[in-house]
Formats: structure tokens, sequence, C-alpha cells
């Protein structure tokens, strides 16, 4: 997988969700009771969104609170994909073939 496939959850908020509601994050965060600088931060992608932003963004975009969190989820297993050593996927498949 290549660097330009992943994809962090704050890029879907941003483009999917503030940005074609002419949203800002200092508004957004305004509106969520939270500091501006937690949003921001996920926007710019330097922060994942743990369960208690997933519960005010759900409620914020009438989304679910596993909307945002399996976006966070699938990056993180996306990036873990990618730089993850062989020798470690090595190292799990010999003991799972010895277990």
């Amino acid at each position: 997988m290549q660097n330009d496939l992943l994809i962090h959850p704050g890029e879907i908020l941003k483009e999917e969700f503030l940005l074609p509601l002419g949203v800002s994050a200092n508004r957004l965060a305004s509106s969520l009771g939270v500091p501006t600088n937690r949003i921001t931060a996920i926007i710019n992608g330097t922060r994942r969104i743990t369960g208690e932003t997933a519960i005010l963004l759900g409620r914020a975009f009438r989304t679910s609170p596993e909307f945002w969190l399996q976006l966070q989820l699938r990056h993180d297993l996306d990036l873990a994909r990618m730089t993850v050593s062989p020798e470690a996927i090595r190292n799990a498949d010999e003991f799972a073939e010895g277990a």
C-alpha cells in the first residue's frame, strides 16, 4: 500500500463534512465544547479520533460514533500494514504454525 492511499479520518471530516457545510474547525470545536486544537490536529492528521470525539462527531453530523472509530481503525491498520516489518510477520506466522 502506498502513502497516497492512506486516508486519515481528519481528511474525511474536512472534505466530506466541514467544507460542504461551510463550517470552520473553530466553529465545530466551539459547538462541541472541545479545544480548537483538538479538531485542527485531527484535520491535520496529527491526532487520532478518540471514543469521546467519535461520540461528539456522531451527534454533530448525525452519524454513529462507530463510523468515526471505523475510519480511525482503518487508518491505523493501513498504517500498520505499511510499517510492520517482514521479520515480525514471519515470527508471528512461525508462532501460529507451532501453536
